[in-house]
């Protein structure tokens, strides 16, 4: 295999939260066309994970769930550090592509967006797409810790091999935290939809819902649910608040 088609690590994470007047509904975010890998596609909040996702200084703002618990759930091929920040490389893309925060403070109290937080965040958000700021840096600002607790591992995909572009994607799912609701657009994101499992897959077969296979899989055995509770009863959380 060429270094060119060596598989990077990557994180994605399925957000879900109560659809009305029962059951329960899935972001979809539609990439934009220019996007060199799934323009066009509907998938899942998601990207690349970076050094700095788990270097100490990052897991030092880590809450709900330690290295070795997290390569318990991933595997013995990575080190504790790198099974961690899998989960904190999922939480920052979900930042970055639609703004929602997984977090809490120092107590292990989630983060209530107040009105003057909830402004600092959306120009903070700015500031990390313009990468004038780091994610662990709007941490440390604003007294955060990432709930890693929050996000529950779901499942493991690899880009085929006769791609020159490939990835090892993990796929994590979380509740959509109260009091947040996710940016409809961002520089990664053309636009977003809030569907039940079910009516995905009927626009999937109308051809209106362009995917890939691994989240056409997901929205599948996601359709076999109810409730969010059986959800995360079977794709735990060590904790999960917002259910």
């Amino acid at each position: 295999m060429n270094e060119k088609a060596k598989p990077k690590q990557a994180a994605t994470v399925i957000l879900v939260r109560r659809a009305a007047p029962k059951g329960f509904e899935v972001l979809l975010t539609r990439r934009p066309d220019s996007m060199p890998f799934l323009g066009g596609m509907y998938c899942y909040p998601g990207g690349t994970v970076r050094k700095d996702d788990y270097a100490p200084a990052m897991l030092q703002r880590c809450f709900g769930l330690a290295p070795r618990q997290a390569q318990k759930i991933i595997g013995a091929h990575f080190s504790p550090r790198e099974a961690l920040g899998l989960w904190v490389a999922a939480a920052r893309e979900v930042f970055e592509e639609v703004g929602i925060l997984f977090a809490v403070d120092d107590s292990g109290e989630p983060c209530m967006a107040d009105p003057k937080r909830a402004h600092r965040l959306v120009e903070k958000h700015g500031q990390i797409l313009g990468k004038s700021l780091s994610f662990l840096a709007l941490l440390e600002n604003e007294g955060l810790r990432c709930d890693l607790s929050s996000l529950a591992h779901f499942s493991y995909w690899q880009t085929p091999a006769q791609f020159s572009m490939r990835f090892d994607t993990r796929f994590f799912i979380a509740a959509l935290p109260e009091n947040q609701d996710p940016l409809l657009t961002s520089d990664e994101v053309a636009h977003s939809l809030w569907l039940t499992p079910d009516a995905a897959l009927q626009m999937f077969q109308a051809g209106n819902l362009p995917m890939i296979f691994p989240t056409f899989a997901a929205l599948r055995t996601l359709a076999d649910f109810e409730t969010l509770e059986s959800v995360f009863k079977e794709f735990r959380a060590t904790r999960s608040t917002a259910l």
